[in-house]
């Protein structure tokens, strides 16, 4: 089924962008005679390519343009309409609109330009043509589009100068300038498009709604986008990270410039905002690149290619100055050279000439032959430690391009890992150029090219492997899903209702506390006296800090003071913070110090974060941490909700990781406890939606624990309502999607959204399955080991919960607290539309017990909580348990005769 696994792909209907890409009929609404107009330009190529549908050229004035019958207006075109395409001044827009919906066209283009890049009376246009729209639900590209393109059908709906050829790429730009640039650029360089889209200023149809479309065009192999700005973050990375598995998404993202905006948190001043389109690229699968020609090139390379199983490249080159150029671009984006085991050298002595480089790169001289290029190739392929190859060949008196391309041929067909290609030069190298793209080879005319376009593969790769890694379980995240969160809420609320938008340092530990974050205890003095009484009962040596008023750090006022031994120097710390703080910011803004023990463990000091990103929402940072956390600079973004692989993952992007993972420095940090709390520190920002900023600073860790030595949170303003707070831009765990039920028998299970962590849990439940169950929930036969393979089970397990949710029961045995899952029901959404498709399946040793109709229930009200219109399924006609449950519930069904099935339907 398109858009989800529930089931098989049986459910067909005409997605709403069809009529973009595939029009029976097109008006062209500004169709003109004149010479470089835009209206004559989009009519000009419209029936200049022809798609096999009509084009109706609408002109007030005209009774014809280039010789075709036009019409005044587009009522009075007599046949029905797919696509309009509007090329007018913009102040009529909103009326031509207005009469497309009366006659029923669902989708128009908008060419016109003049829109809220104009200012004020641009932007009302805007919402005028978004009001006429949605009242007839009609999608719209533009405005400011330069149109679109589907070259393996010959439409050409665009104003661009030339028409693309057909290939394998679907290109998606924001920006016209830059479309009918890569359009002129593409014709000489022999690159193809499955599609080509301006989408202009995105007012209404989207990054994430074209990634999905073309993620499902069979046309289409990769997806390459120009983006300036990213308006639906949600649809952008939920699309993104479903298509990503199957097809690259390569994205060229304009304006990496930080801008800055004011944080009253380390972790907001520390963040910028490329940092963040960064984090979001990467916990989508999106690869990122720098240059237009890398978008085109990668993409080459990832559909002619095999992705590299990791960073380590052999390099063959006929000269020592190319196989250095690639080396240093392949280790300044952390790839490696790939060592030569000794069964490799020993072929490579037995078959070069004794002066070879005995090393890698593999110098093999300039006069190399042909057959010493396909035979240095061929043993460098057998190397077990290498994940790529790279050629090189530099024109020399005594070498042939062509022949030694033609030589490579054979070799390289039966690769499994990828290889590439630098012919350096250009007429001499030409035809062999032309050869090895030919039989599948990337050939790049300067090595350091190719090297980048390898360390782009093996990060794509790894990326994608760690986002779909398997995850650890952590105990208790299920019954203790919310622990400590009425405690939390009353410490806001109490800070709300007093108009304060600071939590104390005591009041933070609190909150970190109910999420099971080790702190050092704090205490409240508000004069010298209590100071002294509470260091009596911690014990010397303490540490205190300024409680100060509003948001303001005290450590920005030297309001800190740490190791004080006794009391002489706790009294001096006191009366010198006292001074400072009043003179600074005020006597009524001095709220007295709290006072906690300093601590003898040695240890490394990290900082834990989260602040809010202007279009992400909240993010969460990780690294150095300490007085000097912003000269460090070692810290790393990314979007919650996280789980233990993605914690690690952020771990290990930053410089301190080597110290936290070395005995050598502090006798070894426990990095599983570590992930462990980034977990739950998640869990606090996703389920804390009133708290804007944390800064946990330090962190220790160390071989003794982990423990937040000082913790700052700063809430959103009270003028900020529920309904305005910034949102998550991944969804989190649907928890209100959790709870307990007895089955028929009283056995207690836990009904839940499943999680990736389950996935060993899921491999069990399918070793419980009969050949007749399987047969009955996929209309087919398939294995177990096919339905147990980790790619499979990571897009059953690892799911977008804003697409579909799938519920298992889940059994804890009380004696040995081993958990089963019993079931699983699942409800995806239907691609394009507002519908959704479930499925459900017991294991044999548990069916007949009520599994089923819970599940089916559950998926129902997810319908209804979901806005959903309808819920489809499909059933084997001999499976009666299934139809009969479903029947008791309010399905209506009917026998398909051409799918064979029976269909079952619930409408909301």
């Amino acid at each position: 089924m398109p858009g989800g696994q529930a089931g098989n792909v049986l459910y067909h209907q005409r997605h709403p962008l069809d009529s973009f890409f595939a029009p029976r009929n097109v008006a062209v609404i500004g169709a003109t005679d004149t010479a470089s107009s835009i209206g004559r330009t989009v009519l000009w190529n419209l029936i200049s390519s022809p798609f096999g549908g009509t084009v109706f050229p609408v002109n007030l004035k005209r009774h014809s343009v280039l010789g075709i019958k036009a019409y005044h207006k587009v009522k009075d075109i007599p046949e029905k309409l797919d696509l309009a395409i509007i090329a007018t001044p913009a102040p009529g827009v909103p009326d031509l609109v207005r009469e497309c919906v009366e006659v029923g066209i669902k989708n128009a283009i908008i060419i016109s330009a003049g829109f809220k890049d104009r200012g004020e009376e641009g932007a009302r246009l805007e919402k005028r043509i978004l009001e006429e729209a949605r009242r007839g639900k009609m999608r719209l590209i533009g405005p400011n589009s330069l149109g679109v393109m589907c070259p393996p059908s010959g439409l050409n709906a665009s104003c661009a100068r030339h028409t693309a050829q057909p290939g394998n790429v679907a290109f998606i730009s924001q920006s016209a300038a830059v479309a009918s640039t890569v359009l002129d650029w593409s014709l000489s360089e022999n690159v193809g498009f499955s599609a080509v889209v301006a989408v202009g200023s995105m007012l209404d149809v989207g990054w994430g709604e074209l990634i999905s479309y073309f993620g499902n065009d069979q046309q289409t192999k990769s997806i390459v986008v120009y983006m300036e700005t990213l308006n639906d973050v949600r649809s952008f990375l939920s699309a993104a990270r479903e298509v990503s598995l199957n097809k690259p998404v390569i994205v060229l993202k304009a304006g990496t410039h930080n801008s800055m905006h004011s944080a009253i948190s380390h972790t907001g001043t520390l963040t910028g905002r490329d940092d963040v389109f960064e984090a979001a690229f990467r916990r989508c699968g999106v690869l990122r690149v720098n240059r237009i020609s890398e978008l085109f090139n990668l993409a080459e390379v990832l559909a002619k290619q095999p992705r590299p199983r990791g960073r380590r490249l052999t390099i063959i080159t006929n000269t020592g100055a190319a196989g250095i150029l690639a080396i240093d671009a392949l280790t300044a984006l952390k790839g490696e050279l790939a060592p030569l085991p000794e069964a490799i050298m020993q072929q490579l002595n037995e078959s070069l000439p004794s002066h070879w480089s005995k090393s890698n790169p593999i110098d093999i001289m300039g006069e190399a032959s042909p057959e010493r290029y396909a035979k240095t190739l061929e043993i460098a392929l057998k190397n077990p430690e290498s994940d790529g190859a790279m050629v090189i060949l530099a024109p020399h008196p005594e070498t042939s391009p062509t022949e030694t391309a033609e030589a490579l041929k054979g070799v390289v067909k039966n690769a499994h890992v990828p290889v590439l290609a630098s012919w350096m030069g250009r007429s001499d190298v030409a035809e062999g150029t032309a050869n090895l793209n030919h039989f599948g080879v990337p050939t790049f005319p300067y090595p350091d090219t190719a090297a980048r376009m390898f360390c782009y593969m093996w990060r794509y790769n790894e990326n994608l492997h760690n986002l779909y890694e398997t995850p650890v379980s952590i105990p208790d995240t299920i019954k203790d899903e919310v622990a400590g969160r009425a405690e939390v809420e009353a410490i806001i609320a109490a800070a709300r209702n007093e108009n304060r938008t600071t939590l104390s340092e005591i009041e933070s530990k609190h909150v970190l506390e109910a999420y099971h974050i080790p702190t050092v205890p704090a205490q409240l003095a508000v004069t010298l006296e209590e100071a002294l009484q509470c260091a009596e009962e911690i014990s010397y040596p303490v540490s205190i800090m300024a409680h100060i008023r509003g948001n303001i750090r005290s450590s920005d006022y030297c309001g800190e003071k740490i190791n004080l031994l006794d009391e002489r120097t706790l009294q001096t710390a006191y009366l010198d913070i006292t001074e400072s703080i009043t003179k600074q910011v005020g006597k009524e803004n001095f709220l007295g110090v709290t006072v906690q023990p300093s601590t003898f463990w040695e240890g490394i000091e990290l900082i834990i974060g989260s602040s809010v990103d202007p279009q992400f929402g909240p993010i969460i940072m990780f690294g150095s941490g300490g007085r000097l956390v912003e000269s460090y600079n070692d810290r790393t973004i990314t979007l919650p909700p996280l789980n233990t692989t993605l914690a690690r993952r952020m771990v290990e992007r930053t410089r301190i990781f080597g110290a936290l993972s070395s005995n050598k420095n502090c006798g070894g940090v426990d990095l599983e406890e570590l992930e462990r709390l980034l977990v739950r520190f998640s869990r606090l920002v996703v389920e804390q939606r009133w708290i804007k900023e944390i800064d946990i600073n330090p962190v220790l860790a160390s071989p003794e624990g982990l423990v937040a030595l000082h913790a700052r949170m700063v809430l959103h303003e009270t003028s900020v309502t529920e309904e305005s707070l910034p949102p998550l831009a991944i969804r989190p765990y649907p928890t209100h999607y959790l709870g307990q039920w007895f089955a028929k028998d009283k056995t207690p299970v836990i009904i839940r959204p499943i999680r990736p962590e389950d996935e060993p849990l899921v491999v069990k439940y399918h070793e419980t399955l009969s050949e007749r169950s399987v047969y009955f929930r996929y209309l087919h036969m398939v294995s177990l080991n096919q339905r147990i393979e980790h790619d499979r089970l990571t897009k059953i397990c690892f799911i977008d919960y804003d697409r579909e949710i799938a519920l298992v029961i889940e059994y804890e045995d009380p004696e040995t607290k081993e958990h089963q899952i019993l079931g699983i029901g699942r409800l995806s959404k239907v691609y394009g539309t507002n519908e959704a498709e479930f499925a459900i399946l017991i294991s044999d040793n548990q069916q007949g017990r009520g599994y089923g109709k819970e599940l089916l229930l559950r998926l129902i009200q997810i319908g209804r909580d979901e806005k959903l219109d309808k819920i489809v399924g499909y059933i084997h006609p001999e499976n009666m348990d299934m139809q009969r449950v479903c029947e008791r519930v309010g399905f209506k069904r009917r026998y398909s005769l051409e799918e064979g099935l029976v269909e079952v339907w619930i409408d909301f």
